[in-house]
């Protein structure tokens, strides 16, 4: 449909009334203008759409419930998981540089009207980047909980096509949800689309899919953020770095961090005969996530035999058991 097309549309379900109508052309109109590239245009469009609706503007909310979710739809269910986060920055044991680092970008977000007002745009691109475990994952969770937005989890079965051009194709859509429903978009496991253009097995169409990708990125003028995260930087296109606003490195815990999960997760358990030295020299080498999940292991054993006392070998074996999982 047109322009001119779109316009009768709406001025014909005015005239008539007809409010559903009128709603849903506009809607359309939306995603033709994020179709277009026309970002901030389609996302004023979408935000007086939902003010028509009476569910409230969805940038620069103070003070009131979280950004409402648009559910995704059609072809859309199969590239996007949506759902609330309930978890905050303070709920993770950060240091002191990387927690400064996501409190800037939360910051930006909340102010950036401040920032808009100057010609300047918040940091909204994100690639996280460390070894499993180490919390990218929650970090992503975490800043969509702290700005009350949905999180948009990507899905690489539904996005990976084995056809020439489908996988572009459906990254187009992803990027056009960006554009019209603000949310904390996810790609984990990012080098699975972010690889090397001159990887030896290339036949063509993972370039065509990281170039597809680095357009849209580049061209993305949303109010969403979208946070991509990896394993593997080695393995990424240099090109990539360059299009995300920051690069936030990820590492594994010194004894600072793994003593503030394990008293986070033991914290309704005594501690007070904990041998503190000999338990951190037994998380060198593990990730956030094995030390927490040792550390939930020590606490059910306790509760299951009626104490409520953490004793050090205990703690010990858990960590022993963690570590032979994790190499």
């Amino acid at each position: 449909m047109t322009m001119a097309r779109y316009i009768v549309a709406l001025l014909r379900s005015h005239v008539d009334g007809d409010e559903d109508r009128f709603l849903s052309v506009a809607t359309q109109l939306a995603a033709h203008e994020a179709r277009q590239g026309h970002g901030k245009l389609a996302q004023e469009l979408r935000e007086l759409i939902d003010a028509a609706k009476g569910k409230g503007a969805t940038v620069g909310r103070r003070g009131v419930g979280p950004v409402p979710i648009a559910q995704p739809k059609g072809e859309l269910t199969k590239l996007l998981a949506a759902r609330y986060s309930d978890i905050r920055l303070n709920d993770m044991v950060l240091g002191g540089e990387l927690r400064s680092r996501l409190s800037r970008v939360l910051t930006e977000q909340r102010q950036q009207e401040r920032l808009h007002a100057r010609g300047l745009e918040p940091r909204r691109k994100l690639l996280l980047v460390g070894p499993p475990g180490c919390g990218k994952t929650m970090t992503a969770a975490a800043l969509a909980g702290e700005l009350k937005l949905p999180l948009f989890t990507v899905l690489y079965d539904g996005l990976i096509g084995k056809l020439m051009g489908e996988t572009a194709s459906r990254l187009r859509l992803v990027f056009e949800a960006i554009a019209l429903q603000r949310g904390v978009y996810f790609f984990d496991e990012f080098d699975a689309i972010g690889s090397q253009r001159s990887g030896t097995n290339d036949v063509g169409e993972i370039r065509r899919v990281l170039n597809s990708f680095l357009q849209f990125l580049e061209n993305d003028n949303s109010h969403s953020l979208i946070i991509a995260a990896t394993n593997h930087p080695e393995l990424l296109d240099r090109a990539v770095f360059r299009r995300f606003d920051d690069v936030v490195m990820y590492g594994l815990p010194n004894p600072e961090i793994a003593h503030g999960i394990i008293e986070s997760h033991l914290a309704t358990f005594h501690l007070k005969n904990i041998d503190w030295e000999q338990v951190l020299d037994a998380t060198v080498g593990l990730s956030q996530a094995e030390i927490a999940r040792a550390a939930d292991e020590a606490a059910k054993m306790v509760v299951l035999t009626g104490s409520n006392e953490i004793a050090t070998p205990l703690l010990l074996s858990t960590l022993a058991e963690r570590r032979g999982v994790a190499h």
